[in-house]
């Protein structure tokens, strides 16, 4: 079930109606219920293993609260992850290991082909990680063990974040799960800010990332003869393509969750207004990147153990964050990559410095900002070539032809409306793309989301762009005879 489906404009109202008129002590009863059959509505088996990720760190909790000693909850911890990442290594990545040990090793075909047959069920990376972030709270004491299951499996499963985050920790969403029947739940302004995200959030993917994905495929599919052109603009076209998918995802989750009285982690902060690769990090899927950051790199030690080790563990990070994004290698390259940003940034910044004082260059400048801006949105841009590509090979095939496929004039003569958009498509594309620069530019410069900017409006003015944002997607949505509206890209993570 999709957000951006009839059945889920079916389903979220009755799930909402129903959990504000039942008895407060029954809430997360029903919320549990709906979340399984949320998740089960993609495939009924899936919920074999959210139960079993959930009963194995339910479990690990409790004997954590009743080790006597701290080397007794790490062997807790230890079986926690082994048990949790094995399942996660056998659906997601058993065709790629087999695949790549098959380079050294001869691998039996039928096994091979066996594991290509094993189906990955929607969004286990990211209730895997969110239950292992809750063993990892228990044991640093910041969370007492949770007693109540069905509390701690609505933690888990929570159904708006669930298949594609923010994955939220203990500290915050446990909390309110346990607090649920204190939860306020007729608050007008709380209510008004939860739709308004929520349609901010739908219009972002079906006026936006649909549209523009329509020509990042047409692209691709024809990377061997496109022109450089054409492979410029899918490059950067899905560059916002998956900011506006993912983005539109989170603010759906957290405005729906907002409507239920549940305050969910912001996941996006204008990240293509980052001024470097850090800083993007820092803006980008906020809840994995903390993930990581948290659960990974401080355990290897961070920067506390010298300037080489702090090298090693960054690549280390951003390899097995591109990992987790995909049983793929070019996932793997996309993640390097990013962690070659961060090594050689830092290893360079005192000599880019010195060559900026040299210079007598004005860093308070408003344009020394935005070219800093426009570096690092081309450095990722560059990066998502390959997460998108199907291959390695691939992708050294798109970047050849912006390389050596030079072709300018298409810009002029209309061929770039063969893969996909014709002329009025690009227009209402750019539309959309004014209305979400308008919209990050208010993030930037106000420090509020889009919700908190139209609450502070007047009555007439909230209502005329919450109107405008329906209409918006009713009418120039990405989804019917002509087109088929796509599911969210980190559905499939």
């Amino acid at each position: 079930m999709q957000f951006n489906s009839i059945e889920f404009l079916l389903f979220f109202p009755i799930v909402v109606l129903i959990y504000f008129i039942i008895p407060r002590k029954v809430r997360y009863i029903w919320l549990l219920v709906t979340s399984y059959y949320f998740y089960m509505s993609w495939n009924a088996k899936y919920a074999i293993l959210i139960a079993a990720s959930t009963l194995i760190t339910y479990v690990s909790g409790l004997l954590m609260g009743r080790c006597s000693t701290q080397r007794a909850k790490k062997w807790v911890v230890a079986l926690s992850f082994v048990c949790n990442l094995g399942i996660l290594g056998f659906f997601k990545y058993a065709y790629f290991f087999l695949k790549t040990a098959n380079y050294l090793l001869p691998i039996p075909e039928w096994l091979t082909e066996r594991s290509l047959s094993i189906v990955l069920p929607v969004g286990i990376s990211f209730y895997t990680f969110q239950a292992l972030s809750y063993t990892m709270d228990v044991y640093r004491n910041e969370v007492k063990p949770e007693k109540n299951l069905f509390r701690y499996a609505l933690f888990v499963s929570f159904f708006p974040q669930l298949v594609a985050g923010p994955i939220e920790r203990s500290k915050n969403l446990l909390k309110q799960v346990r607090n649920v029947e204190n939860l306020k739940l007729w608050d007008y302004d709380r209510i008004a800010s939860g739709f308004i995200l929520m349609a901010w959030g739908m219009f972002q993917k079906t006026v936006i990332a649909d549209r523009l994905a329509l020509y990042v495929d047409g692209v691709w599919t024809n990377v061997e003869t496109c022109g450089a052109m054409a492979a410029i603009f899918a490059a950067l076209a899905f560059s916002v393509q998956i900011y506006c998918d993912f983005a539109g995802y989170s603010s759906i989750a957290i405005g729906a969750a907002r409507l239920m009285g549940f305050d969910l982690m912001e996941n996006f902060h204008t990240p293509y207004f980052a001024k470097s690769i850090g800083e993007f990090w820092r803006r980008w899927h906020i809840s994995l990147s903390t993930w990581f950051r948290d659960y990974l790199y401080i355990p290897l030690g961070g920067n506390r153990k010298g300037t080489v080790r702090k090298y090693i563990n960054l690549m280390i990070t951003f390899l097995v964050s591109g990992l987790w994004h995909g049983a793929g290698w070019t996932y793997v390259i996309w993640g390097g990559i990013h962690g070659v940003y961060q090594v050689v940034g830092q290893i360079t910044k005192p000599a880019r410095d010195r060559v900026v004082k040299a210079l007598r260059v004005n860093t308070e400048a408003e344009s020394y900002h935005l070219g800093q801006m426009l570096v690092t949105f081309l450095l990722t841009t560059f990066a998502w070539i390959f997460f998108y590509a199907g291959s390695f090979q691939e992708a050294v095939t798109f970047i050849r032809q912006i390389l050596f496929s030079w072709d300018p004039w298409n810009f002029f003569n209309g061929s770039l409306y063969e893969f996909g958009l014709d002329r009025s498509e690009f227009l209402i594309l750019l539309g959309g793309l004014f209305i979400l620069l308008l919209v990050d530019l208010i993030r930037e410069r106000k420090g509020e989301d889009v919700a908190a900017f139209l609450m502070r409006q007047n009555l007439w003015f909230r209502w005329a762009a919450v109107i405008g944002l329906i209409l918006g997607c009713l009418v120039y949505g990405v989804y019917g005879i002509d087109f088929d509206s796509t599911q969210f890209i980190y559905f499939n993570f």
